[in-house]
């Protein structure tokens, strides 16, 4: 039994899909990362106020990301089979679902902001400046959601090269925009995290006009015409729900346990807070390829199963997890590697750079374990359309152990913030058990496709002549 596969077209896609994820999360990353240096070197409140709105922001990220893995899930098996007409369908429940999510935030954020940001900090100057932020950046959630489930799509067939061009725009636009309307340049107002929040936006407008533009006139593979966005198929939306329900609920109480950790270190000062999206930033940039793979492993097992190639399947599935540790030792060693340099640039205090010295290291270890256990269970096992294990686990792992440990740590017990993290993240090492297991019995694959009636195939074959 070989362990690395000999498929050259396997690893020609795997590793072009990996990039091209890898990079568009890249060049998202530095957006937020530029926005953590500005604001810091604007004001440490402002800094953690921006921090704070952002959980709210991957609350949404994390209900968004799942209604698109749903599509995912689903719309790869199609893929697989070349059945176009059904990706359609499934796209746009996910994309109605995914605005409506959206629109719902904004409205809740925008009507609450202070006792939306209350349950997650104290600090009345940190939460004065996270209103000001939230009050214009809410305005972008429904951009947002309609382009990441669109891109989502994309992915589900193999179509990953506009992400990059739409997060590069984001970069140029939100840097451009962040130094002259947060500190005021060329006769601008000085408006500090307000002045992020509108670059942002702008940012995220963009996005979405760019998005329209590709699908309309460049896309190739979908083909998609307008009329195609009020496409609706009842069994398509039963199935989409089955499917899609789990990750979505996953991502939602993923996002809600990421909160609840802010929480947690926001009641330990200021200081936590900042060193928390220091450390926060960076690993996002360094674990690119990490979650990358994730995604990339994710359209390959889906395809690979609604092919129904069992020892195809089981041969990419070995080779992918060799790749994992490969990616995770890697990136752990960048992380550790480039941590002094990333905190130099911060205009925090002195304990807030030294609890991100630490927090970067335990991450650092942790990253190896991320990189295997979320590549095999929301990639592998997610993918193969088993989507309600990665749910019962998530819940397990973050319910029952890490929140509790580490709400002890910190009010019961009173420990350090360097405790409390290794806490926070010790889960990302003990899912690895779990994965190790799972992802070898092969009980996760699924098959979800439905046959197509012979109307929908010819009106297929005419669109694709």
């Amino acid at each position: 039994m070989r362990f690395l596969s000999r498929d050259k077209e396997f690893y020609r896609k795997f590793f072009a899909m990996v990039s091209f994820i890898a990079l568009q999360n890249v060049i998202i990353c530095a957006v937020n990362l530029a926005d953590n240096v500005m604001l810091g070197a604007y004001s440490e409140d402002a800094l953690s106020g921006a921090a704070l709105v952002n959980q709210i922001q991957f609350l949404l990220q994390m209900v968004i990301n799942g209604v698109g893995e749903g599509i995912v899930v689903l719309a790869s098996q199609y893929w697989g089979q070349k059945q176009i007409q059904p990706i359609k369908k499934v796209m746009n429940i996910g994309l109605y679902i995914g605005v409506a999510t959206g629109a719902l935030f904004t409205l809740v954020t925008f009507l609450f902001p202070r006792q939306s940001l209350a349950l997650l900090t104290s600090d009345v100057g940190v939460i004065e400046e996270g209103i000001r932020y939230l009050r214009v950046i809410c305005w972008s959630y429904a951009f947002f959601s309609f382009t990441t489930v669109m891109l989502s799509a994309l992915r589900s067939v193999e179509d990953v090269r506009i992400g990059v061009v739409i997060s590069m725009s984001t970069l140029l636009i939100n840097i451009c925009l962040n130094y002259v309307l947060i500190f005021g340049h060329f006769g601008f107002p000085r408006l500090g995290s307000a002045g992020a929040a509108i670059a942002t936006l702008v940012s995220r407008m963009i996005e979405f006009c760019i998005v329209l533009v590709y699908v309309g006139c460049r896309e190739k593979k979908l083909r998609i015409r307008f009329r195609e966005f009020f496409l609706l198929d009842r069994e398509l939306s039963r199935d989409y729900v089955r499917v899609a329900m789990p990750v979505i609920l996953s991502g939602a109480t993923w996002g809600i346990a990421m909160g609840v950790q802010t929480a947690i270190l926001g009641h330990m000062g200021g200081a936590a807070i900042a060193a928390n999206s220091i450390a926060s930033s960076v690993f996002s940039v360094v674990s690119v390829m990490a979650y990358g793979g994730a995604s990339a492993a994710g359209v390959i097992a889906g395809k690979t199963v609604g092919l129904g190639d069992m020892d195809k399947l089981k041969e990419y599935t070995r080779t992918l997890q060799v790749l994992f540790l490969l990616i995770g030792l890697a990136s752990g060693a960048i992380l550790y590697a480039l941590k002094d340099l990333i905190i130099g640039f911060y205009a925090v205090s002195a304990e807030a750079k030294t609890l991100s010295d630490q927090f970067i290291m335990v991450l650092s270890v942790t990253l190896v374990g991320t990189s295997y256990q979320v590549a095999c269970l929301t990639g592998i096992v997610r993918g193969g359309g088993h989507t309600k294990f990665v749910l019962f686990n998530d819940l397990i792992f973050m319910w029952l152990l890490v929140l509790p440990s580490s709400a002890l740590c910190a009010f019961v017990w009173q420990t350090s913030p360097l405790i409390v993290f290794i806490c926070l993240k010790s889960d990302q090492i003990l899912k690895c058990f779990v994965a190790v297991f799972e992802v070898n019995s092969y009980r996760w694959v699924r098959r979800l496709t439905r046959k197509i009636p012979e109307d929908e195939l010819l009106l297929q074959a005419e669109q694709s002549s």
